[in-house]
């Protein structure tokens, strides 16, 4: 079980590269899709699988969050490149900076004995769910050719991008212990 769960993991990193040649070189939407779709639910199946059979792992633990970002940066690049949007440009790169930003405060947490600052909250997990809709509606748009779907995926990237930047700064406020005014 526990292979099958960290291959669950490793298919998102296996996957991203595949859906960005299907989105940018062979417009190949409904591939792409259908591995975007397989990827997102491998997403939540490989925790709560590991919390279910108590099959947890540091591999796993160390794992998770690299494949969600490697899954979610490829899509966001795709999709910019497809699109040749300013739009999406921006926001992915806001998106992808708060994910490195995220990352070096977690490093510099973890080295201060102070991972909790850092601990992966709700609102971050609802944040991931939502760029991965944003990326999936995109997807969809292409498939569909539907200019609606790719309207309502710019709200849904908006909303994912406002969320990190939220999250992002609470990360920031807890790490080095900032108080919120009162």
């Amino acid at each position: 079980m526990q292979i099958f769960i960290n291959s669950l993991t490793l298919s998102r990193i296996i996957f991203a590269p595949v859906i960005f040649i299907c989105i940018v070189h062979w417009q190949y939407f409904g591939f792409a899709i259908l591995l975007f779709i397989f990827a997102s639910i491998s997403d939540f199946f490989d925790g709560y699988l590991a919390r279910r059979y108590k099959l947890t792992s540091e591999l796993g633990r160390i794992l998770d969050p690299i494949a969600d970002k490697i899954l979610i940066v490829f899509g966001l690049i795709a999709i910019t490149l497809y699109l040749e949007s300013f739009y999406i440009g921006m926001a992915s790169s806001a998106i992808i900076a708060r994910e490195f930003w995220v990352s070096a405060l977690r490093e510099m947490n973890a080295a201060n004995n102070n991972s909790d600052a850092t601990k992966v909250t709700f609102l971050a997990k609802i944040k991931t769910t939502i760029q991965l809709s944003a990326i999936g509606g995109y997807i969809l748009a292409f498939y569909f050719a539907s200019a609606f779907i790719e309207f309502l995926s710019h709200f849904v990237l908006l909303l994912a991008l406002v969320i990190s930047i939220k999250t992002g700064l609470e990360y920031s406020r807890s790490s080095f212990a900032i108080q919120q005014p009162k």
